[in-house]
């Protein structure tokens, strides 16, 4: 059994409660249940409605997609904390490596303690804000999959065109142009190199 001090510092472990004000944290820490489960015990199963978060307060969990492994997890580490917001199936199988102590917050929990203090839900959708915001910076920095499939696309293409359509200079044949009504404005027309 933990003691109220020591389920504080796991539930502020948690990457979505780490910037709650302490009196949001203690309670929640303190309407969590305490779980144990045993070595090789599959807690959740991919796919299955989930509703929970789990913090893991001793032994080792993995999760994996059927038999590939994802990440293994242990004391201080949380998994499940999107079930929390969504009723979205499980994403992802969690197995027990050795004996495993949780705590564990279900969505029927967060809502009450919301009910209670609106500030959690308040500071939750802030943190959430800021960690999409995160997200959409570092996708930003990355160059796109369209870009990257399609560059090495026009330069194959470039590299078959013939040299001569690619660096022959224009000539009257090849360009037309006309003044138009208006001074200094013309309008040019040029032949493509594509063929149509």
């Amino acid at each position: 059994m933990l003691t109220s001090v020591d389920r504080l510092l796991f539930v502020r472990a948690v990457p979505i409660f780490t910037e709650l004000r302490d009196d949001f944290l203690v309670r929640l820490a303190s309407i969590m249940d305490e779980l144990s489960f045993p070595a090789n015990h599959r807690i959740f199963r991919e796919g299955e409605e989930g509703n929970s978060l789990y913090i893991v307060v001793s032994g080792q969990v993995r999760v994996h997609l059927r038999s590939q492994d994802l990440t293994t997890l242990d004391k201080g580490t949380c998994f499940g904390e999107m079930s929390l917001f969504d009723a979205e199936p499980r994403s992802a199988s969690v197995t027990t490596i050795s004996a495993c102590d949780c705590l564990v917050l279900t969505q029927q929990q967060l809502y009450e303690a919301i009910d209670e203090t609106p500030g959690i839900a308040v500071n939750i959708i802030k943190l959430l804000s800021r960690r999409i915001r995160e997200i959409n910076k570092e996708r930003n920095r990355q160059p796109s999959n369209q870009t990257t499939k399609v560059s090495p696309i026009l330069q194959d293409a470039l590299q078959e065109l013939p040299s001569t359509q690619t660096s022959r200079p224009a000539t009257s044949a090849r360009v037309a142009g006309r003044r138009s009504s208006k001074p200094q404005e013309t309008i040019t027309r040029y032949e493509s190199p594509w063929p149509y």
